[in-house]
């Protein structure tokens, strides 16, 4: 039977932010492993006969996560839900995917203030991905609540790919997050495959970093790196890549932004070919909503503002 969202946690915000977050909406599917964070504890938790989640044991703060080889298409969640201000945490996640598994991992952080202290929750989340296993990784931030505190969310993630392994991530920063620098370095084996798809959207003067480093070590390995970005009124964003090529492989970094009012954008992508057979590319775009789209949504009966959000909303969601 599914667990009701109600029976694991009765703070109403926690429930607000991970039908957000997480697409939780009143009840959790009945074969999936979780673990729910609330205000830097643990509100609730279960493994299953393939997913073990287990509580660090060396002092830090977080989780090991052991998903067997027998995990095909089964899905984990380990949203962290901060619902008041004045906290300020750091929790170590890590990910042990064994040979052949098959498993989707639903992450996500969502900070809510009504004060004028702020909080941060800061995830050092590592994957350890088995030969030939599978992993998408789905993960959103948002910052909610009146309080004049900021909202910081820093998340760090490495990913050590074996031979034919797969990771795909798909991260959102979709509003309300005051500050945020997002880090993550690979490392990538035979044949192994990471693809990563960001979208970040900053409004007022909120700041958002991103910074990618990945080493592709084995031979056949491929990258493909995607941001795209709206940054609105003052807000700042940077973009920062690196692909290393260190065999016959595949990289690709690009990122697309879109500047809004007096927002600004600021995108670096590095590649660097350490042997002949490294095929790299990169590309950015930085620009602003072009006129004629305003212009065609408005004969349909969009306002100026109706039309700007439509667009905002098309572009951070295509991939």
């Amino acid at each position: 039977m599914s667990q009701e969202i109600a029976k694991l946690t009765d703070n109403e915000i926690t429930r607000e932010l991970l039908n957000i977050v997480s697409d939780i909406d009143g009840e959790l599917p009945a074969d999936a492993a979780y673990n729910i964070r609330e205000d830097s504890g643990c509100a609730a938790r279960h493994s299953t006969d393939n997913i073990a989640i287990v509580g660090k044991t060396d002092g830090l703060s977080g989780l090991d996560i052991f998903v067997k080889s027998t995990t095909q298409g089964d899905r984990v969640f380990i949203p962290a839900c901060i619902t008041k201000s004045n906290i300020d945490e750091l929790v170590y996640n890590d990910f042990h995917i064994e040979e052949g598994a098959d498993v989707t991992i639903v992450a996500g952080c969502g900070i809510h203030t009504d004060e004028d202290e702020s909080s941060k929750h800061s995830g050092i989340h590592r994957f350890f991905v088995g030969k030939n296993a599978k992993v998408i990784y789905l993960e959103k931030h948002i910052g909610i609540g009146l309080g004049e505190g900021k909202r910081i969310i820093d998340p760090v993630t490495y990913v050590e790919l074996e031979e034919g392994a797969y990771l795909e991530m798909e991260t959102s920063q979709i509003g309300g997050v005051d500050q945020s620098v997002r880090k993550t370095e690979g490392q990538l084996g035979e044949n192994a495959k990471l693809i990563v798809k960001e979208h970040i959207l900053t409004e007022g003067d909120q700041l958002a970093t991103t910074d990618f480093k990945v080493d592709v070590n084995g031979e056949g390995a491929g990258v493909d790196l995607i941001s795209r970005s709206v940054a609105k009124d003052t807000s700042h964003q940077e973009f920062r890549s690196v692909i290393v090529g260190n065999q016959r492989c595949t990289g690709h970094s690009a990122c697309d932004a879109i500047i809004v009012g007096d927002g600004t954008v600021y995108a670096a992508p590095e590649l660097e070919a350490n042997h002949p057979d490294a095929m790299l590319i990169h590309e950015a775009a930085i620009g602003k909503i072009a006129g004629e789209q305003i212009v065609k949504l408005q004969t349909l009966g969009l306002t100026e503002e109706e039309a700007e959000e439509k667009i905002i909303a098309g572009f951070l969601s295509d991939h």
